[in-house]
């Protein structure tokens, strides 16, 4: 048997009637476009979260790039973010014209290291991004307080943390706006590519909606601004507004999967240098990934795939070591604490349907290889 991190089959086997009864209904609805699917979605994803506004785009990185356009981000704007994140958080911003700046994460829970934030502001700093990194918050207040004292916006990243709170407070809630995926591995995740942005704005509402559909506003074949075809399409929508009523449990059933885990690899976890997940305080964690360390990851993962267990990095390379992105100037060492960790970090198999024994087989064998390297 071969063990991936990530499986939706047992998921889909247990929800297939109202998955397949999401299709049938958008198909039976007679629009296929921006019909009563989205919009339902859209108020009930806003309603999770007790904001005001949703709109929906066609995947994760759209809903970064529609965001930081409708905030009034462009060229040669300075935003401030981490380099421990997908690529797409950083194309997003230079999609817009925006220059990436990066901070040094902490060496605990991996999250943007906000006593950094400061160091990094100039005049040409428009935005704060952090990034709620695997399932929880970056810590907030000290980015709210540089915000109001530099006059920025703060665009949260939520692709990871759907569900997520940190002093009470929701991802996506404690910002100007808030980007969020709903790529299929995510905490709500589609049966495809999906995005949506949360603002309490109107003006950055009109403005989405408007950039999301070609630049037009009420009038069809009229552009009012240059934008984009990202519209999340009516399937996906529905099978989100399914799954939205099933997010809590989701969230239940990976925190259970990460309490088994710990249940089962902190009694070595010390004595063999395995590092297990760090609770960030007053975090509420829903374990979008099961992140651990190890000083010899590549030894530890190639033992592993020869028992059929095949993980996940997440991510090996840092954003600002990227060819592709060494226009930015950030030399090997500027991050040092980004760059050891992306050298140490894997991901264990975690889904709210992983099976019990599929589990238990992943601590075993981890146990095993652990003890005998």
């Amino acid at each position: 048997m071969t063990i991936r991190v990530w499986d939706y089959l047992p998921e889909y086997e247990k929800e297939r009637a109202d998955l397949l009864d999401a299709v049938e209904t958008v198909f039976e609805s007679g629009n296929l476009v921006l019909g009563r699917s989205v919009l339902g979605f859209e108020s009930e994803f806003a309603a999770y979260h007790d904001v005001a506004h949703c709109v929906t785009v066609d995947n994760g990185t759209n809903a970064i790039k529609l965001a930081l356009q409708a905030l009034g981000v462009g060229p040669g704007d300075e935003v401030v973010t981490v380099a421990n994140t997908a690529a797409p958080t950083v194309l997003a911003i230079d999609a817009v014209g925006a220059i990436p700046v990066f901070v040094d994460i902490r060496p605990d829970d991996y999250l943007m290291d906000t006593t950094q934030v400061a160091d990094v502001i100039t005049p040409a700093t428009k935005a704060l991004l952090p990034v709620h990194l695997y399932g929880q918050c970056v810590e907030m207040a000290p980015l709210q307080r540089l915000a109001r004292e530099h006059g920025l916006l703060v665009l949260e990243d939520c692709a990871q943390s759907h569900g997520a709170r940190h002093a009470g407070q929701l991802a996506g809630t404690m910002g100007d706006a808030a980007a969020f995926s709903f790529y299929p591995t995510k905490v709500l995740g589609a049966y495809g590519d999906g995005g949506a942005v949360l603002t309490g704005s109107e003006t950055v509402d009109r403005d989405l909606r408007q950039l999301r559909y070609y630049g037009m506003e009420s009038v069809y074949y009229v552009v009012q601004t240059p934008g984009h075809n990202s519209r999340l399409d009516e399937v996906q929508a529905e099978i989100l507004r399914r799954k939205l009523r099933r997010l809590d449990e989701y969230i239940a059933g990976r925190r259970a999967v990460a309490e088994r885990y710990a249940a089962g690899l902190g009694d070595i976890a010390e004595a063999t240098g395995l590092v297990l997940p760090s609770l960030a305080d007053a975090n509420e964690h829903v374990f979008y990934l099961y992140v651990v360390r190890h000083p010899q990851r590549d030894a530890v993962l190639e033992q592993l795939k020869r028992r059929g267990i095949t993980l996940n990095i997440s991510y090996p390379w840092p954003v600002h070591t990227m060819t592709g992105f060494s226009k930015l100037g950030y030399a090997a060492g500027s991050l040092p604490v980004t760059e050891r960790i992306a050298d140490e970090i894997f991901s264990l198999p975690m889904y709210p349907s992983l099976p019990v024994d599929v589990q238990d087989t992943v601590i075993g064998a981890l146990r095993d290889v652990l003890t005998t390297l």
